[in-house]
C-alpha cells in the first residue's frame, strides 16, 4: 500500500468537505478528499426534494443552535450567503427565491454538487471516493514535527492538516457514521449527546386512532415549543404522526415527553368568527362552519372523538367559546418521539464548539486537526441554513489549513 503525501487531507465528500477543499487548493495546498462513498455531496443530491435549498438569504447567527451562541459569528460574517449567491452566479446556475429566504435551484440539487466539483477540480483537489478511514494517527516528532497519519481502505495519507467533515449521523443509508466523533474523542475533545433533528414527529398509538384518515391534511399553523420557541409554517399529518416545515424546525427544541402547542387558526380568532357566524349563520352548526376555515377531514375526526361538539352556532355558550378558543389556538400534543436519523435532515449536538478556534475551526489542543459542517454541535434552521453554515465553516477552515 503507497503513501500518499498531501498538505490537507479533508475526510467527507459533502458540502462542508468540498468547500473546504477548493478554498484550500486555490491558496497553493496540495489537497485530497477521502469519502467511503460511490460519489460526492450525497446529502446534497437528496435535498430540498431534490432541487437543493442551498442557502438563506436571511441566513443569521440567530438561526442556529450551539451551546455557545456566540461561535457562528465569525465563519457567517466572513462568507455569508451572498458570497455563495455570488458563487452559484458565476456558474450560471438557474435558481429561485422562496418566501422564507430560500434559494432552490431551478433543475436539479446535481448542478450545486456540479459547481463544486468544477471548483475543485480548478482548485487541484484530489478526491479519492470508496475510501473508509481505518485508522488516523499523529506523526511522530521526528518523522515530521506535526502532522497525522490516516489509513484508509484504498491509500495511506500523511498530511499536515487533518480535516474532519464527516457529517453527522441522518441518513444512514446514504453512509453516514460517527467516524467523525470518534476521531474527535481519539483526540480528546469533548462530544457534546446527538440526536436526530429537523425530523417529523411519531404519536402515540391512541393519537393515532383519533387522526387515522387524515394523513396528507396539511395546514398553516403557529407551532410553540416548551421553551416558548415558536415556528409559523404548515404542519402535514401522515400515517406515522406528524411533520411539514413548522414540525420539522420545532423538533430541533423539543425533548422527549415533552407536548407541542400549536395554534390551528393562527390567522382567524375563533371568537370573532363564532361572533361573525352567530350573526350570519345562526342556524348552522359548529361543524360545517369550521369545514370553511379548517380542513373538513380534521373537524370530522374532532367532532367524531367528542373533541368539538356539533351544535349549531347560536346554541353555542360562552363557556363552549371558551373551550374552543383553547383547543384551536393552544392544540396539544405530546409526540411519542421522532422518526429519527433514519429521515431526520440534520443531527443536533456533537463536537463541543469550545474545544475548536471560532475563526479557524482547528482543534485548541491538537495543533492541524480541524472539524467543520454538520460534525460539529452547530445546528441550523430549516431552510437552507444548514448548507450555509457548511459553506461558511469550509472557507474558514479553508483559508486556515
Amino acid at each position: 500500500m503507497s503513501v500518499v503525501q498531501t498538505d490537507v487531507l479533508v475526510i467527507g465528500a459533502g458540502a462542508a468537505g468540498l468547500m473546504c477543499a477548493a478554498t484550500a487548493g486555490y491558496r497553493g495546498k496540495s489537497v485530497t478528499i477521502v469519502d467511503m462513498g460511490k460519489k460526492p455531496g450525497r446529502k446534497i443530491l437528496i435535498s430540498g426534494g431534490g432541487r437543493c435549498n442551498f442557502t438563506n438569504e436571511n441566513a443569521r447567527p440567530e438561526n442556529y443552535l450551539c451551546q455557545n451562541p456566540h461561535f457562528v459569528k465569525s465563519a457567517l460574517s466572513r462568507y455569508s450567503a451572498q458570497d455563495f449567491i455570488e458563487l452559484v452566479d458565476r456558474h450560471g446556475l438557474a435558481y429561485h427565491h422562496k418566501t422564507l429566504g430560500q434559494l432552490f435551484c431551478d433543475d436539479s440539487a446535481q448542478d450545486i454538487v456540479d459547481i463544486l466539483m468544477i471548483e475543485c477540480d480548478w482548485a487541484g483537489v484530489n478526491i479519492a471516493l470508496r475510501s473508509e478511514v481505518l485508522s488516523v494517527t499523529p506523526l511522530s516528532e521526528d518523522e515530521s514535527g506535526q502532522g497525522y497519519q490516516v489509513v484508509t481502505s484504498g491509500d495511506t495519507y500523511q498530511c499536515q492538516s487533518l480535516v474532519i467533515a464527516s457529517g453527522g449521523l441522518t441518513m444512514p443509508k446514504l453512509g453516514a457514521t460517527p467516524i467523525g466523533y470518534k476521531i474527535a474523542e481519539q483526540f480528546g475533545l469533548n462530544v457534546l449527546p446527538t440526536m436526530a433533528a429537523l425530523v417529523p414527529f411519531t404519536l402515540h398509538d391512541h393519537d393515532k386512532q383519533r387522526f387515522d384518515g387524515l394523513s396528507g391534511i396539511s395546514l398553516p399553523t403557529v407551532v410553540t415549543a416548551d421553551d416558548g420557541t415558536q415556528f409559523r409554517e404548515n404542519i402535514l399529518f401522515t400515517h406515522r404522526g406528524l411533520s411539514g416545515p413548522a414540525i420539522l424546525q420545532i423538533s430541533s427544541f423539543w425533548r422527549a415527553g415533552q407536548a407541542v402547542t400549536i395554534d390551528l387558526l393562527p390567522d382567524s380568532p375563533i371568537a370573532e368568527l363564532v361572533k361573525e357566524w352567530r350573526q350570519n349563520s345562526p342556524q348552522k352548526s359548529l361543524k360545517n362552519l369550521l369545514t370553511t376555515v379548517l380542513p373538513k377531514r380534521l373537524v370530522e375526526a374532532m367532532v367524531n372523538n367528542k373533541e368539538l361538539t356539533d351544535k349549531v352556532i347560536s346554541q353555542l355558550s360562552n363557556e363552549e367559546v371558551t373551550y374552543l378558543q383553547q383547543y384551536l389556538h393552544h392544540w396539544q400534543i405530546k409526540p411519542n418521539g421522532t422518526e429519527g436519523y433514519r429521515t431526520a435532515e440534520v443531527t443536533l449536538g456533537g463536537v463541543d464548539t469550545d474545544e475548536l478556534s471560532s475563526k479557524t475551526f482547528e482543534a485548541k489542543n491538537a495543533k492541524g486537526l480541524f472539524f467543520i459542517g454538520e460534525v460539529i454541535d452547530v445546528t441550523g434552521w430549516l431552510g437552507g441554513y444548514n448548507f450555509q453554515f457548511a459553506w461558511s465553516s469550509g472557507v474558514a477552515c479553508g483559508q486556515a489549513v
